[in-house]
Protein backbone atom coordinates (compact mmCIF):
# COMPACT_ATOMS: atom_id res chain seq x y z
CA UNK A 1 0.00 0.00 0.00
CA UNK A 2 1.35 3.36 -1.12
CA UNK A 3 1.71 5.48 1.45
CA UNK A 4 0.24 9.76 1.07
CA UNK A 5 2.81 11.97 0.81
CA UNK A 6 4.05 14.02 3.87
CA UNK A 7 3.59 18.02 3.49
CA UNK A 8 6.41 20.41 4.20
CA UNK A 9 7.51 19.95 7.60
CA UNK A 10 7.25 16.11 7.53
CA UNK A 11 4.13 15.30 8.78
CA UNK A 12 1.64 12.94 6.33
CA UNK A 13 -1.21 14.53 4.72
CA UNK A 14 -4.25 12.49 5.92
CA UNK A 15 -6.86 12.29 2.90
CA UNK A 16 -9.82 10.62 4.35
CA UNK A 17 -10.48 7.61 6.26
CA UNK A 18 -8.25 5.15 3.89
CA UNK A 19 -5.36 7.87 4.14
CA UNK A 20 -5.22 6.67 8.02
CA UNK A 21 -7.59 8.31 9.86
CA UNK A 22 -9.45 6.24 11.99
CA UNK A 23 -13.10 5.73 11.07
CA UNK A 24 -15.21 5.24 14.51
CA UNK A 25 -17.95 6.91 15.30
CA UNK A 26 -18.40 9.64 17.93
CA UNK A 27 -21.87 10.67 19.58
CA UNK A 28 -22.28 13.26 21.54
CA UNK A 29 -22.84 12.66 25.22
CA UNK A 30 -25.42 14.61 25.51
CA UNK A 31 -27.99 16.76 23.20
CA UNK A 32 -29.52 18.76 25.84
CA UNK A 33 -30.09 22.22 24.84
CA UNK A 34 -28.94 22.05 21.58
CA UNK A 35 -31.01 22.30 18.16
CA UNK A 36 -30.89 19.87 15.52
CA UNK A 37 -28.93 21.41 13.20
CA UNK A 38 -26.25 22.06 16.06
CA UNK A 39 -26.55 18.55 17.18
CA UNK A 40 -26.08 17.43 13.28
CA UNK A 41 -23.25 19.81 13.00
CA UNK A 42 -21.32 18.76 16.19
CA UNK A 43 -21.90 14.53 15.34
CA UNK A 44 -20.39 15.87 11.74
CA UNK A 45 -17.24 17.35 13.40
CA UNK A 46 -16.45 14.51 15.64
CA UNK A 47 -16.62 12.18 12.81
CA UNK A 48 -14.59 13.92 10.53
CA UNK A 49 -11.22 12.36 9.72
CA UNK A 50 -9.86 15.53 8.51
CA UNK A 51 -10.94 17.79 11.85
CA UNK A 52 -9.01 14.44 13.61
CA UNK A 53 -5.92 15.27 11.73
CA UNK A 54 -5.69 18.88 11.82
CA UNK A 55 -5.82 18.64 15.58
CA UNK A 56 -3.20 16.15 15.14
CA UNK A 57 -0.97 17.54 13.01
CA UNK A 58 -1.34 21.23 14.69
CA UNK A 59 -3.07 22.50 11.46
CA UNK A 60 -5.67 25.52 12.87
CA UNK A 61 -8.64 23.95 10.37
CA UNK A 62 -9.66 21.28 8.10
CA UNK A 63 -9.10 23.91 5.42
CA UNK A 64 -4.81 23.39 5.68
CA UNK A 65 -5.50 19.98 3.98
CA UNK A 66 -8.15 21.47 1.06
CA UNK A 67 -5.09 23.54 0.18
CA UNK A 68 -2.63 20.86 0.48
CA UNK A 69 -4.57 18.19 -2.16
CA UNK A 70 -5.23 21.23 -4.72
CA UNK A 71 -1.12 22.01 -4.25
CA UNK A 72 -0.32 18.55 -4.85
CA UNK A 73 -2.32 18.10 -7.94
CA UNK A 74 -1.32 21.42 -9.39
CA UNK A 75 2.16 22.23 -7.78
CA UNK A 76 1.02 26.12 -7.34
CA UNK A 77 3.26 27.28 -4.33
CA UNK A 78 6.95 27.68 -4.94
CA UNK A 79 9.48 28.77 -2.99
CA UNK A 80 10.09 32.78 -2.72
CA UNK A 81 6.35 33.20 -3.86
CA UNK A 82 4.45 36.20 -2.24
CA UNK A 83 1.29 35.13 -0.75
CA UNK A 84 -1.60 37.18 0.20
CA UNK A 85 -4.26 35.33 2.02
CA UNK A 86 -7.90 36.98 2.08
CA UNK A 87 -10.27 36.19 4.62
CA UNK A 88 -7.65 34.32 6.64
CA UNK A 89 -8.93 33.94 9.87
CA UNK A 90 -8.32 30.74 11.93
CA UNK A 91 -4.74 30.76 9.45
CA UNK A 92 -4.70 27.18 8.03
CA UNK A 93 -4.35 28.27 4.78
CA UNK A 94 -2.06 30.75 5.88
CA UNK A 95 0.33 27.68 7.46
CA UNK A 96 0.46 25.86 4.37
CA UNK A 97 1.02 28.71 2.17
CA UNK A 98 4.10 29.52 4.98
CA UNK A 99 5.81 26.62 5.24
CA UNK A 100 5.33 25.67 1.06
CA UNK A 101 7.09 29.04 -0.31
CA UNK A 102 9.56 29.21 2.72
CA UNK A 103 8.51 32.83 4.69
CA UNK A 104 10.86 33.85 7.10
CA UNK A 105 13.52 31.42 5.92
CA UNK A 106 16.10 31.78 3.47
CA UNK A 107 13.78 31.29 0.52
CA UNK A 108 12.80 34.42 0.87
CA UNK A 109 8.70 33.73 0.42
CA UNK A 110 6.18 35.90 2.65
CA UNK A 111 2.22 35.44 3.36
CA UNK A 112 0.45 37.96 4.19
CA UNK A 113 -2.89 37.05 5.74
CA UNK A 114 -5.86 39.84 6.16
CA UNK A 115 -8.99 39.16 7.63
CA UNK A 116 -11.53 41.74 9.57
CA UNK A 117 -11.45 39.74 12.53
CA UNK A 118 -8.68 39.16 15.04
CA UNK A 119 -6.44 36.49 14.16
CA UNK A 120 -3.63 34.93 16.79
CA UNK A 121 -0.07 35.38 15.64
CA UNK A 122 1.40 32.61 13.31
CA UNK A 123 4.99 32.24 13.38
CA UNK A 124 6.57 33.39 9.71
CA UNK A 125 3.10 34.84 8.68
CA UNK A 126 2.12 38.30 8.29
CA UNK A 127 -1.28 39.17 9.84
CA UNK A 128 -2.98 42.19 9.00
CA UNK A 129 -6.24 43.57 10.64
CA UNK A 130 -7.76 44.83 7.49
CA UNK A 131 -11.07 45.04 5.76
CA UNK A 132 -9.06 44.26 2.05
CA UNK A 133 -11.98 46.64 0.54
CA UNK A 134 -11.52 49.90 2.46
CA UNK A 135 -9.94 52.81 0.63
CA UNK A 136 -6.52 52.40 1.16
CA UNK A 137 -5.97 48.47 2.01
CA UNK A 138 -4.38 48.27 -1.58
CA UNK A 139 -1.66 50.37 -0.92
CA UNK A 140 -1.38 49.24 2.92
CA UNK A 141 -1.10 45.10 1.85
CA UNK A 142 1.45 45.97 -0.74
CA UNK A 143 3.50 47.56 1.82
CA UNK A 144 3.54 44.77 3.97
CA UNK A 145 3.94 41.84 0.69
CA UNK A 146 6.90 44.34 -0.30
CA UNK A 147 5.40 44.39 -3.73
CA UNK A 148 2.89 42.82 -5.81
CA UNK A 149 1.36 39.68 -5.05
CA UNK A 150 2.86 36.10 -6.59
CA UNK A 151 -0.89 34.44 -5.74
CA UNK A 152 -4.05 35.81 -4.02
CA UNK A 153 -6.21 33.07 -1.90
CA UNK A 154 -9.56 33.00 -1.08
CA UNK A 155 -11.16 30.93 1.22
CA UNK A 156 -13.65 33.45 2.68
CA UNK A 157 -17.31 32.24 3.08
CA UNK A 158 -20.47 33.74 5.09
CA UNK A 159 -22.26 32.33 7.87
CA UNK A 160 -24.70 29.86 6.44
CA UNK A 161 -28.35 30.99 6.62
CA UNK A 162 -29.71 27.50 5.69
CA UNK A 163 -31.15 28.90 2.56
CA UNK A 164 -29.15 27.93 -0.27
CA UNK A 165 -29.57 30.22 -3.13
CA UNK A 166 -29.23 33.12 -0.18
CA UNK A 167 -25.91 31.13 1.05
CA UNK A 168 -24.90 30.84 -2.39
CA UNK A 169 -25.25 34.65 -3.50
CA UNK A 170 -23.23 35.74 -0.61
CA UNK A 171 -20.48 33.76 -1.10
CA UNK A 172 -20.36 34.56 -4.71
CA UNK A 173 -20.52 38.38 -3.47
CA UNK A 174 -17.38 37.76 -2.02
CA UNK A 175 -15.47 35.80 -4.59
CA UNK A 176 -16.28 38.29 -6.92
CA UNK A 177 -14.90 41.09 -4.41
CA UNK A 178 -11.60 38.76 -4.10
CA UNK A 179 -11.63 38.53 -7.87
CA UNK A 180 -11.51 42.07 -8.62
CA UNK A 181 -8.87 42.55 -6.06
CA UNK A 182 -6.54 40.50 -6.90
CA UNK A 183 -6.65 41.88 -10.33
CA UNK A 184 -5.66 45.03 -8.62
CA UNK A 185 -2.12 43.00 -6.65
CA UNK A 186 -1.55 40.24 -8.54
CA UNK A 187 2.02 40.26 -10.26
CA UNK A 188 2.15 39.10 -13.99
CA UNK A 189 1.43 35.08 -14.18
CA UNK A 190 0.33 34.94 -10.61
CA UNK A 191 -2.40 33.02 -9.79
CA UNK A 192 -6.10 32.80 -7.85
CA UNK A 193 -7.58 30.73 -5.89
CA UNK A 194 -10.90 31.36 -4.46
CA UNK A 195 -13.75 29.23 -3.20
CA UNK A 196 -17.22 29.05 -4.85
CA UNK A 197 -20.68 27.56 -4.74
CA UNK A 198 -22.22 25.55 -7.39
CA UNK A 199 -25.68 27.48 -8.23
CA UNK A 200 -25.43 29.41 -11.43
CA UNK A 201 -24.31 32.74 -10.76
CA UNK A 202 -20.37 31.82 -10.56
CA UNK A 203 -20.80 31.89 -14.32
CA UNK A 204 -20.40 35.70 -14.51
CA UNK A 205 -17.11 35.00 -12.31
CA UNK A 206 -15.64 32.80 -14.49
CA UNK A 207 -16.27 35.33 -17.37
CA UNK A 208 -14.75 37.73 -15.59
CA UNK A 209 -11.80 35.73 -14.96
CA UNK A 210 -11.38 34.16 -18.47
CA UNK A 211 -10.56 37.45 -19.69
CA UNK A 212 -7.24 38.30 -17.37
CA UNK A 213 -5.74 34.92 -16.73
CA UNK A 214 -4.86 32.09 -19.14
CA UNK A 215 -5.86 29.31 -17.87
CA UNK A 216 -9.76 28.94 -15.41
CA UNK A 217 -10.72 25.71 -13.99
CA UNK A 218 -12.96 24.11 -11.22
CA UNK A 219 -11.38 22.33 -8.27
CA UNK A 220 -13.03 20.02 -6.08
CA UNK A 221 -10.77 18.63 -3.12
CA UNK A 222 -10.66 15.40 -1.24
CA UNK A 223 -11.20 17.32 1.94
CA UNK A 224 -14.21 19.23 0.83
CA UNK A 225 -17.29 17.26 1.85
CA UNK A 226 -19.11 15.24 -0.88
CA UNK A 227 -22.64 16.68 0.02
CA UNK A 228 -21.61 20.35 -0.36
CA UNK A 229 -21.84 22.69 -2.68
CA UNK A 230 -18.28 24.30 -2.41
CA UNK A 231 -15.99 23.92 -4.96
CA UNK A 232 -12.74 26.10 -5.95
CA UNK A 233 -12.53 28.34 -8.77
CA UNK A 234 -8.39 28.30 -10.31
CA UNK A 235 -7.43 30.69 -12.46
CA UNK A 236 -3.39 30.75 -13.53
CA UNK A 237 -1.37 32.80 -16.13
CA UNK A 238 -2.25 36.18 -14.99
CA UNK A 239 -2.13 38.60 -17.85
CA UNK A 240 -1.56 41.45 -15.87
CA UNK A 241 -3.64 44.81 -15.95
Amino acid sequence: MTKPKAPPGGKRPIKGPAGGARNLSTRLKTAEGRTTSSQRWLNRQLNDPFVLAAQAQGYRSRAAFKLLQIHERYRLLKPGMRVLDLGAAPGGWSQVAAKLVGAGESKGGKVVAVDIQGMAPLGDVEVMLEDFLAEGAETRIKAVLGGQADCVLSDMAEPATGHRQTDHLRIMAMADTAAVFAAEILAPDGFFLCKVLQGGSEKDLLTLLKRAFSSVKHVKPEASRADSAELYVLATGFRGR
